[in-house]
């Protein structure tokens, strides 16, 4: 059976040239969705952010947001 002792072990033999090869491949295998509690905490201090807002004019916001996305990301691409 494999066990991370054996693959250590394999790990002493590489080259020293070859180790930043080596570190991005093992990188390559991790989970890529590692989120911090400092971007945690970034994200959360979005919260209230238009509490202050009427309905009215969070209603305008939200429509004009429709707007400049519709014309963002609504384009006729010639390839």
């Amino acid at each position: 059976m494999l066990t991370i002792n054996t693959i250590l072990k394999e790990i002493k033999e590489v080259p020293l040239n070859r180790l930043e090869e080596l570190y991005q491949f093992v990188h390559s295998l991790t989970p890529k969705a590692k989120t911090s509690d400092k971007t945690c905490q970034k994200i959360l201090s979005f919260g209230g952010a238009f509490k202050d807002l009427s309905e009215n004019d969070y209603a305008d916001f939200v429509e004009n947001t429709k707007k400049s996305r519709a014309g963002l990301f609504n384009r006729d691409i010639e390839l």
